[in-house]
């Protein structure tokens, strides 16, 4: 069990730092809040006490019941400083959500209340969620407070884009899906790099793929219709990105093909942009004879236009547009066909509802793959677009065949058993 500080400030998204709290306890940690004056007049300190099962904390100058203790832990005999005692007993300090006032101020060094005043004086990992409106977080006072706590050493958890608080609003701006936080926090009691952009470089995980070339696809192919529209689909490339971040951190040498995929590249990992099918499948047959293992998490589009329009289609000029598809190639089954002995290839299967499990299993076997992981893109807590998933990994043949289960995590925890499926494969176990 570990113990996690929570620093709470203000803004909507604190409601969402109660399901950090619940998902910490229930995966075993322990966890204290701090926060905010402001903070409370989104969430009040009985929410938090109530999950926590600890005092909450506001200000530097109230009497702390529990002395600075975490829940399980035995309090000192005497009345400690609030701010220096829980850092002192805390081993990672989450501030979710942290706005853009906050991080001006910790960027400045203030310490002008009980929650700046902690990560002041925190010796542990400092997680920071930034969650804000899109044109704070984008402001460049934001951005470069960002980077001057990056700096530092903090770990920064970058915010998910979609609906903002004002109606009406989107952006980017959002405070990460709790999974993701909690992710980050265990990354970084873990010593590993954590989130999508960790800052300074941490202490690698191992060094188990050490001298092998990982080629990883992520993120949705676009179909150009004209000069502006596409067909597309909604896969954000978290996945693929995880991956990669975490063979990386593994020791491989990773080249990652991106197909419209807003996030972050990792520390290390070498990106190759691209944006149709077409341009995937080219990237692809360039990188693939070089790799020892291949990861192809894109989505990749069945289908593409059959004509792609020069400009752009006015509505004015017709009445109705009817689209000539025709099939895209299949990248996978064309490298796998190809493959050079030494290469591992896994694929990935997002099926829909029943049946899915199947489908997979044939395409294991069609495409001539060593492993394929399939999810069930029905669910809307898991797949696309956000941070958790829950697979099954597929591999070997015939009387070999073996499926391992994934219960829904977050997707950097995915990752972590993909590839440990990949050295099980590449071990012949």
């Amino acid at each position: 069990m570990s113990r996690i500080l929570l620093g709470v400030s203000g803004g909507i998204a604190a409601y969402k730092a109660l399901e950090l709290v619940r998902l910490a306890t229930a995966a075993g940690h322990s966890v204290r809040a701090v926060q905010t004056p402001n903070s409370r007049r989104f969430v009040g300190v009985d929410s938090f006490a109530a999950l926590t099962g600890a005092p909450v904390l506001v200000s530097e100058f109230e009497r702390d019941p529990a002395r600075g203790a975490f829940p399980g832990q035995s309090p000192p005999a005497h009345d400690p400083l609030s701010h220096l005692q829980l850092v002192a007993n805390a081993e990672v300090y989450v501030i979710a959500p942290a706005s853009a006032n906050t991080l001006a101020k910790l960027a400045a060094g203030l310490a002008d209340n009980l929650l700046t005043s902690c990560a002041l004086a925190a010796d542990c990992p400092l997680v920071l969620a930034p969650a804000m409106n899109n044109r704070m977080y984008e402001h460049p006072a934001t951005r470069a407070n960002l980077a001057t706590l990056r700096e530092r050493g903090a770990i920064v958890i970058e915010p998910e884009v979609g609906r903002l608080a004002s109606k009406g609003e989107e952006g980017v701006g959002r405070l990460a899906e709790p999974a993701r936080l909690l992710a980050a926090c265990e990354e970084a009691l873990d010593g590993r790099i954590a989130g999508e952009d960790a800052g300074p470089p941490r202490r690698p995980r191992d060094a188990s793929l050490s001298g092998l070339r990982v080629l990883v696809t992520a993120g949705g192919t676009r179909e150009p219709i004209d000069s502006v529209r596409f067909l597309g689909n909604s896969s954000s490339g978290r996945m693929g990105v995880a991956l990669a971040r975490a063979a990386r951190e593994r020791g491989a040498e990773v080249t990652l093909v991106a197909a419209n995929v807003a996030l972050e590249t990792p520390d290390g990992v070498a990106r190759v942009e691209v944006g149709s099918a077409a341009d995937l499948k080219d990237a692809c047959e360039r990188e693939f004879p070089g790799c020892d293992v291949l990861l192809m998490a894109a989505a990749v589009a069945d289908f593409t236009p059959a004509q792609t329009a020069n400009g752009k289609l006015k509505k004015s000029e017709r009445d109705r547009l009817e689209l000539v598809l025709e099939p895209t190639a299949d990248i996978l089954a064309g490298l796998a066909a190809h493959r050079r002995d030494g290469q591992t290839l896994f694929g990935f299967a997002a099926e829909h509802g029943e049946g899915g499990l199947e489908h997979a299993r044939a395409k294991l076997a069609e495409k001539r793959l060593d492993a394929i992981v399939y999810n069930d893109i029905s669910r809307s807590d898991i797949g696309f677009d956000v941070d958790a998933n829950e697979v099954t990994i597929i591999s070997g043949a015939g009387a070999r065949i073996e499926e391992r289960h994934v219960a829904r995590t977050a997707k950097t925890q995915v990752a972590e058993a993909i590839l440990d499926a990949v050295e099980r494969v590449r071990a012949g176990a």
